[in-house]
């Protein structure tokens, strides 16, 4: 098959599909990934293949304008449905407005769009795989009759959100609905000459990469892959002192957790936070960039701070870790059974961390309400040292993950989805004339 990856220019969102790249790789099949320039050097530092598209996104620059009113609307709707009544149609629209304009259409531009449309007419891909966020994927999937799979890096949370979105608007006359997603891809699509279908928002199918207990339920079809970390940009390397036996228990703080110590979340200063950590008992480790140290005070000799660390190399020998929530720390802890203190404050961070506290696994600590002081934290963390049954917990998630399919297992089942819906030759639209290479 020709297999063409997709994701927006972000290393948090690329790290997550390069596992499965790998395995379509080395099962024969040829691989392509598209993404703005400046994503080029992280794909072909993974060893794949790049096909730079477009002009690099600024969604920075849109999300800083509307930041504060997107993060003040969705500070508190309760997306497992437990209350509905916050999933109003009212909530319902300004969300997809809001997230449309200032995200999906930002990370998601024109150029990129009519690039990837253009490579995928050149080049005829079997198969599409794209990011969840990444519409232009599902885009070039559509005008060209490629067979299209979203890769999802967590929990389903948005789609199932857009899924209780169209439950209200058919409540509604059809003069009242207003879905912006919706109609900004049916531009989109029609600019290119193809029509909109569900599959542009869903996939044909999506490939999953969470433990059974922390995925939603859902009709759709589901491929489940277990998670493999790959930590890049950061270099794999095992530093001589990952080896030594500290003599206690040894926790890791996420760089995720300083970069957002700004106060906006109501996390404490990265100094803050490791000194009151240093009085417990344990060894330490915080990944703090080198520009940030500067603002550190003098920190005991229980405390190692270093510019970064491949989370995979370190984890294995932790205690516990703290974090902010994010996809690849969640899950790159749980696959090697490590508790989790989680800090986190928005979206699908906050699903996780529920689900971890209820599993058992750790503690979800939210910043935001009483907020999360570095008292507060170490006191959590010492919890999470002291009961055994956070491990225990951690370690019936990891048993979830290890008996899930790895990529490469489940590459067969891609083969066979991708025949049955991959469009027949000459039923392409305007495509279809294109000489394959």
């Amino acid at each position: 098959m020709k297999v063409l990856v997709t994701a927006f220019a972000m290393d948090a969102h690329f790290n997550g599909v390069v596992p499965l790249a790998w395995a379509l790789r080395a099962a024969g099949h040829d691989v392509r990934v598209a993404s703005q320039p400046a994503l080029t050097d992280s794909i072909t530092r993974a060893g794949l293949t790049a096909v730079p598209v477009g002009t690099d996104h600024q969604v920075q620059a849109a999300m800083g304008a509307m930041a504060p009113g997107v993060f003040a609307l969705h500070r508190n709707p309760d997306y497992l449905e437990n209350r509905p009544e916050l999933l109003d149609l009212e909530f319902l629209e300004a969300s997809t407005s809001m997230l449309t304009a200032a995200f999906y259409a930002q990370i998601n531009n024109d150029s990129m769009i009519d690039e990837m449309v253009d490579f995928a007419a050149w080049w005829r891909p079997d198969l599409v795989v794209w990011e969840p966020f990444t519409f232009a994927g599902a885009v070039a999937a559509q005008v060209t009759g490629a067979a299209q799979a979203r890769l999802l890096w967590g929990p389903d949370l948005f789609l199932r959100v857009h899924d209780r979105f169209q439950q209200v608007l058919h409540e509604v006359p059809a003069e009242r609905r207003d879905d912006a997603l919706e109609e900004w891809l049916t531009w989109t699509l029609e600019r290119h000459g193809a029509a909109f279908g569900p599959e542009v928002i869903s996939g044909h199918w999506t490939i999953d990469q969470m433990p059974p207990s922390v995925r939603f339920a859902t009709a759709r079809p589901t491929v489940p892959m277990r998670f493999v970390p790959y930590n890049g940009p950061v270099p794999a390397v095992v530093p001589p002192w990952l080896r030594a036996d500290p003599g206690r228990p040894r926790v890791l703080l996420t760089q995720g957790i300083t970069e957002r110590s700004t106060g906006f979340t109501g996390l404490p200063r990265a100094g803050e936070l490791l000194a009151s950590i240093a009085e417990l008992d344990a060894e330490v480790v915080a990944t703090v960039k080198a520009e940030e140290r500067e603002g550190l005070p003098p920190l005991p000799g229980n405390v190692r701070v270093v510019d970064s660390l491949s989370l995979h190399v370190v984890l294995p020998s932790c205690a516990a870790v703290v974090h902010h929530g994010g996809a690849g720390t969640w899950a790159t802890a749980a696959l090697h059974g490590v508790p989790q203190l989680a800090l986190a404050w928005q979206w699908d961070d906050v699903f996780r961390a529920g689900q971890l506290e209820k599993l058992g696994a750790g503690i979800f600590l939210p910043p935001h309400g009483e907020g999360a002081s570095a008292g507060r934290v170490r006191d959590r963390l010492a919890q999470v040292l002291a009961e055994p049954s956070f491990r225990q917990g951690a370690a019936r998630i990891r048993a979830e993950m290890l008996r899930t399919p790895a990529p490469g297992a489940v590459v067969p089942t891609l083969e066979q989805l991708t025949a049955r819906h991959r469009a027949p030759a000459g039923q392409c639209g305007e495509w279809g004339h294109l000489p394959r290479p």
